[in-house]
């Protein structure tokens, strides 16, 4: 039997900011659990839950200080219990976050090895001397700025912090450690979680050499230091795999679980990684990356990172998002100035329902909802304080989900929300949206109902028509039939002549006639066809 992980459609919610049932200002699992009907209208077939663990929130719920129970913010154990049970009666499964590459400072685990070189949890986490001058081990950084090091005045050493200083980093050589993570998630297991989306997994391992990584190929100086290198010692290690099929074996110690992995790296060798993690059936079930989560709307680079995946892992299983927490959102990104940004969320939906692999969707994306424009003084992630303004954090695509366009911040608090509603946002709400043929929230709807309705999109293999930009053309193809999905990703008209036996399928932004295909600004369909499709543009002709 196919296992349910590789047709899906998952779900991220930001608990902080999905809804709030206290009056605090803050979303939680209550309130997660009354809007799971919405969730389950779309169609989608799994909810990721980001972070709700108990935590100091230095990176928000990213730096856990208790990995078997929920912060106070969001409600208890009940809560969780009665959200899971709601979600599996909707047909819903349940992925929570797993941040298991470092803890709090805060954990007990750090507490107790930062207390001396000799205690039982001493060698639990990264821990070096000072070279002779007093400076770090190495000229590792850190992604959130400085120094991936900070003196311990108690140990007289360093310990490592891939991110912010309260968040050091576990020793994954050290399998005392890994035995104890691996307990954590078998609690959640016990507990009906289906799956676990692991944040930053390339992270584990690092280099026992504690060898200094080299430059990275630059031409002009980033504004983050971090990417000035290339960080081949401190990441993505070859142990890594050992340690991901330790997870694996637990994983299939449980019916039908999987596990999805973040994998945090530069240009190609992000799908690459996503590839060797992935391929084979003892590591993970499947990895995304930020490969689709940056600026690039080119046919050239969502054809490279599909063909560069197939090559690299065929049995391997990727997972595509445009959005997530982390990131702004898309259709801030791709929309030009002045341009129609529905259009552009249209479009999203339908371009990446026509990708083979599993797929993500960011909470408010089915609204077509855009990045919120947050002052200095509103900013909640500090963490990403020192490169602001270049770079003003992840607060904007964090903003709280909008329910009712007429209701006090859009019907997600009737406390001070944690960060505000604004009305260009709150225009989008849902209620603002439901009922309308023409909204992005029916389109959503539509796309996930026909990539669930045909296989070809499902399980169909894929290949590209060789377009010239800003056309993508992309054919998914099974058991004799044949989808071609066709997208202008740009905001001038495009026109293909069209040559062949080839009809309009699907939901549209299109029409069709005398043997051409016109794409309006980030127009879209979808060609059912039988193999003899031929598309024309500018003298060019382009065989299926």
């Amino acid at each position: 039997m196919r296992e349910w992980w590789r047709d899906a459609v998952i779900y991220q919610i930001y608990p902080r900011s999905f809804q709030d049932d206290t009056g605090n200002g803050t979303g939680d699992l209550k309130g997660i659990t009354r809007r799971l009907d919405h969730v389950a209208s779309l169609g989608v077939d799994a909810i990721w839950l980001s972070p709700f663990f108990t935590s100091p929130d230095r990176d928000m719920g990213y730096d856990v200080s208790d990995y078997t129970n929920v912060s106070e913010l969001y409600g208890d154990l009940a809560d969780f219990d009665a959200l899971v049970a709601r979600a599996h009666a909707l047909g819903l499964k349940v992925i929570i976050d797993q941040v298991l590459s470092h803890t709090s400072d805060q954990h007990p685990w750090f507490t107790e090895s930062r207390a001396s070189r000799t205690n039982e949890k001493a060698d639990w986490y990264v821990w070096a001397d000072p070279q002779q001058d007093g400076t770090p081990p190495n000229n590792w950084l850190s992604i959130f700025g400085g120094s991936a090091w900070q003196f311990d005045t108690r140990r007289k050493q360093y310990y490592m912090h891939n991110f912010l200083t309260e968040q050091p980093d576990l020793n994954f050589h050290n399998t005392e450690v890994v035995d104890a993570l691996l307990d954590t998630m078998r609690f959640w297991l016990e507990r009906g979680v289906d799956g676990f989306r692991l944040d930053t997994v390339n992270f584990y391992v690092h280099d026992k050499k504690l060898r200094n990584n080299p430059p990275s190929e630059w031409t002009a100086f980033p504004n983050n230091p971090y990417e000035a290198q290339d960080q081949i010692y401190s990441k993505t290690q070859p142990e890594n795999l050992d340690v991901l099929r330790r997870m694996r074996a637990l994983t299939d110690q449980y019916a039908a679980r999987m596990m999805v992995g973040e994998v945090g790296e530069m240009g190609n060798r992000q799908v690459e990684v996503m590839g060797e993690y992935t391929e084979g059936d003892d590591k993970l079930h499947m990895a995304y990356s930020f490969a689709m989560l940056s600026h690039d709307h080119t046919a050239r680079h969502f054809r490279n990172c599909i063909e560069t995946f197939q090559k690299r892992a065929p049995d391997g299983w990727p997972s595509w998002s445009f959005s997530n927490h982390d990131v702004q959102r898309h259709v801030t990104r791709w929309t030009p100035e002045g341009g129609d940004s529905d259009a552009v969320a249209k479009q999203s939906i339908a371009l990446l329902t026509s990708f083979p692999g599993t797929l993500g969707i960011f909470q408010g994306e089915e609204l077509g909802q855009t990045e919120t424009d947050i002052l200095f003084e509103e900013l909640q992630d500090t963490a990403n304080i020192d490169f602001w303004p270049e770079y003003k954090g992840r607060d904007g695509c964090r903003t709280p989900m909008v329910w009712n366009a007429v209701a006090p911040n859009a019907g997600f608090s009737t406390g001070t929300p944690w960060l505000p509603v604004k009305p260009e946002q709150a225009a989008r709400a849902v209620s603002a949206q439901e009922g309308k043929n023409d909204s992005v929230l029916a389109t959503y709807r539509s796309a996930i109902a026909f990539r669930k309705a045909r296989e070809e999109l499902r399980l169909g293999t894929t290949s590209f028509h060789d377009l010239p930009e800003p056309l993508l053309g992309i054919r998914r193809s099974h058991a004799g039939r044949a989808l071609t999905g066709l997208f202008n990703l740009s905001d001038t008209p495009q026109v293909l002549d069209i040559s062949g036996t080839a009809t309009l399928a699907g939901p549209a932004q299109a029409s069709m006639s005398n043997g051409q295909i016109s794409l309006p600004a980030f127009g879209f369909a979808y060609l059912e066809e039988d193999g003899t499709l031929s598309l024309a543009k500018e003298d060019e002709t382009v065989d299926a």
